[in-house]
């Protein structure tokens, strides 16, 4: 079992310069900036005492506008040094869901944020200043990372130092380690996000380097992966589905170095993973996670085999387990092997809430702490899954996102999957939408494949072959485009108002 470490995520950065002094840290792509471990550690601390001489204390909310840079990190790592907490804010994220995040966190500074007190920016380069010791750790509130949203009204989650570093050490537990301290790692995933940031923290605690890449594209990342000898790329689901189209030659060139691909935050196309895996040789392992889980729960490097539809096992000091409805616990995946074969069957029929426990979950929702874990340490995630054969879990869908159609529960990614078939199809979302006589009914939303043909007829009468009358979907509508988070989750929200607007 992992144990809950005290201290400060700062102390992450200078542990790394204690026993790394000279290796290179952090390094914006294409390299205008690149900084040791040992650098990396002074500016922080120079930056530290600015903001003190700003006035920001020890509980004060500051929002930092979070783009991969590195100026961006050492304005993070210096906000969580003082002791004041991180509200990160995403560079997609539009004015009015701004005003919301400063208002609901009573955010006293800002950096490149407008509404509140601006903070002067980092300066990178100078001479070492005054050492400042962290302010505070353990179970003092780190980040308060407001969720995308996808389900309905963003919240403010509440992380402490404790549950950023516990998963800190459960990631690195794995065998073997995701990060090492000779990885050279790309970051691309936005560090506003949580799991943009799980992959900061990785690098920081082994001393390894960071590559941070301002905004994702193909030829950006490609030559970033390149120029710097890139060994391990996070990533989501749509970026490597955008990496496979550069073709196998160039990828070939631009990932010669690299040994390992993770993907998080949105589920994985089993077509995606085929696909890489045929164009580079390389393997994707997916992982699991919540904001509030800080953020990784499973992956497939637990089993060491990069499974398609699977979020893989629980990561060390991790437990997950199936719960009904009113909590009572179905499976446990830490222990499958105390279940009946029964319970484990591959068409998902044996489905439960997700629930976890572990050190890295966080202390409820800003900013009374309302519907954390419960007095047991137990979270429901809203996620909706099974465990295969093999203890695997597979995710079916969230809860709120179940259509019911007279009584009978319909999940989303089933007539997906159903529809996605159809080789026209290069992107569905299922949603369920009011119905006088059933409830609900299921529509879908079809984005198709470029100079692709597809009738609405062709497509019910292939949902009616393979899925039961009350799943075929009553509405059917084709677009241009889906609505994504920054990470690529569906947005279903708006997709469902779409339907009642």
């Amino acid at each position: 079992m992992v144990e809950s470490p005290p201290g400060n995520v700062a102390d992450l950065v200078v542990r790394a310069s204690e026993k790394v002094p000279a290796h290179r840290g952090l390094v914006d792509a294409p390299g205008a900036c690149s900084l040791s471990w040992q650098q990396v550690d002074a500016v922080i601390d120079r930056y530290a005492n600015a903001l003190v001489r700003a006035g920001v204390e020890a509980g004060d909310r500051v929002a930092l506008r979070m783009t991969n840079t590195v100026a961006a990190c050492v304005a993070l790592f210096a906000v969580v040094k003082v002791g004041a907490v991180a509200v990160p804010v995403g560079l997609d994220a539009a004015p009015r869901e701004v005003e919301r995040v400063l208002d609901h966190s009573g955010a006293r500074f800002a950096l490149g944020v407008p509404g509140v007190a601006e903070l002067p920016s980092p300066e990178l380069s100078g001479e070492a200043g005054e050492r400042f010791p962290s302010v505070g750790g353990g179970e003092d509130i780190a980040l308060l990372s407001y969720t995308s949203g996808t389900g309905g009204t963003p919240r403010g989650v509440m992380l402490s130092h404790r549950a950023l570093l516990t998963n800190v050490e459960q990631c690195a537990g794995l065998r073997p380690a995701p990060v090492g301290a000779t990885d050279r790692v790309l970051l691309a995933v936005p560090l506003a996000h949580a799991y943009g940031l799980s992959g900061l923290w990785q690098v920081a605690a082994a001393g390894a380097t960071g590559v941070l890449l301002e905004r994702f594209g193909v030829d950006r990342a490609l030559d970033a992966c390149r120029d710097h000898r890139v060994t391990t790329l996070i990533g989501v689901p749509a970026m490597y589905q955008a990496l496979a189209t550069a073709g196998a030659d160039r990828l070939g060139e631009a990932l010669a170095t690299v040994g390992l691909l993770t993907s998080g935050a949105a589920p994985l196309d089993p077509r995606v993973l085929a696909l890489f895996r045929r164009e580079t040789g390389l393997s994707i392992f997916e992982g699991y996670g919540l904001t509030e889980t800080g953020p990784v729960l499973t992956s497939t490097l637990v089993g060491g085999v990069a499974k398609a539809g699977s979020v893989g096992r629980p990561i060390p000091g991790v437990e997950i387990r199936l719960v009904d409805s009113d909590g009572r616990p179905l499976v446990t995946a830490s222990d499958p092997e105390e279940m009946l074969a029964d319970d484990f069957l591959d068409d998902g029929s044996e489905t439960g809430l997700v629930a976890a426990r572990g050190g890295n979950l966080f202390s409820g929702y800003w900013p009374d702490g309302a519907h954390g874990p419960d007095a047991e340490g137990w979270f429901r995630t809203g996620d909706v899954g099974y465990l295969d054969a093999d203890g695997d879990l597979r995710l079916v869908d969230r809860a709120g996102d179940l259509v019911i159609v007279n009584g009978f529960n319909v999940y989303p990614h089933e007539v997906e999957q159903v529809v996605g078939e159809l080789p026209e199809v290069a992107e569905v979302a299922a949603v369920g939408v009011p119905d006088d006589r059933a409830g609900e009914r299921v529509a879908v939303v079809v984005v198709l494949r470029p100079d692709a043909e597809l009738t609405e007829e062709r497509l019910l009468a292939h949902c009616a072959e393979h899925l039961a009358r009350f799943k075929v979907p009553a509405v059917v509508r084709f677009t241009d485009s889906l609505p994504h988070s920054v990470t690529g989750k569906l947005r279903r929200v708006a997709l469902r108002g779409s339907f009642t607007a």
